[in-house]
């Protein structure tokens, strides 16, 4: 069965067209991303702007075309963070069944994390324990168990959107400011010092690892096969992140060319967050991962 799954997320709409075998195994025909940000100055109770509706109907409007050039037998929609808090919600769902015939399901923050894991290990088939780390626009997602079971899922509401628009306003941040966010950070994730699991190994999906991994790699245009699986050291995103510290938006760019569009002025804060992370876990690497929400939607569909 050929299935699209797409993903609607605080800054990114991913599209995924896969054809789904026995079990879990998919086979991706098609992986497409637009960064729509329709979570831009959105907080809890407060509306997705007009026009960033329109933004995320135009991307919709082009996935449409890719699904019916693939002939997709199935479409799955799963919205996120941003749909999640936004009071106008149910009337973006409505536009969207009645321009498109998608059916929106929003999840909460736990089967966010569910999901995230159940793509992320998908290549994983052994009983390691493994931590999925999902840091997204407005939300960061925890998951550890093994191919068997979950153990430990948690959505944490801070990601590289909000965390930027509430904590890091000046370009590049103060001192101050990424001191503050730091100790908010650490408060937020003290609960992972004392945990009680030690994964074997942790997966980060989504795309501030993928874009440190593109970074490192010296990539100035996001390779998929080229940092799918490759090891992040601790040391290394702390080098990344010393050197973002200093650079404006313009200068990233400028920088590190198109592999940092549409993520120029959030990828520090993406950073930060993961750092702080693997310190709680006192973890000396992750496994980058471009799997995720999408591939989740399918396998959960069971179909």
């Amino acid at each position: 069965m050929i299935v699209a799954s797409i993903d609607i997320g605080t800054n990114t709409v991913l599209l995924l067209i896969a054809k789904k075998e026995s079990g879990t195994k998919l086979t991706a025909l098609l992986n497409k991303y637009s960064i729509p940000r329709i979570g831009k100055g959105l907080t809890a109770g407060g509306q997705i702007q007009i026009g960033k509706v329109q933004e995320l109907l135009n991307v919709l409007t082009e996935y449409e075309r890719l699904i019916r050039r693939y002939c997709c037998e199935k479409i799955i929609v799963t919205a996120t963070n941003a749909f999640r808090i936004a009071s106008n919600r149910k009337e973006i769902e409505k536009i969207i069944f009645e321009q498109f015939g998608w059916k929106v399901n929003t999840v909460s923050g736990e089967t966010e994390a569910e999901l995230s894991y159940l793509g992320a290990i998908t290549d994983y088939v052994t009983n390691e324990e493994l931590l999925v780390i999902d840091i997204g626009g407005g939300s960061t997602e925890l998951t550890f168990g093994n191919n068997k079971e979950m153990k430990f899922r948690k959505s944490f509401h801070i990601g590289a959107v909000n965390g930027t628009e509430m904590f890091l306003k000046n370009e590049p941040p103060g001192i101050q400011e990424i001191k503050k966010f730091e100790n908010h950070l650490s408060k937020l994730f003290n609960e992972l010092k004392n945990s009680y699991f030690t994964p074997q190994k942790i997966i980060a999906i989504s795309g501030t690892p993928a874009t440190l991994a593109c970074m490192n790699q010296g990539l100035t245009e996001y390779n998929e096969e080229m940092i799918e699986g490759t090891l992040l050291e601790f040391n290394t995103i702390l080098r990344l992140k010393e050197r973002l510290s200093n650079l404006s938006s313009a200068e990233i760019i400028k920088t590190y060319q198109s592999v940092v569009k549409g993520r120029e002025d959030i990828i520090f804060c993406g950073t930060l967050i993961l750092l702080n992370i693997l310190k709680k876990l006192n973890s000396p690497s992750i496994i980058v991962s471009t799997k995720g929400i999408r591939h989740g939607a399918i396998i959960k569909e069971n179909i």
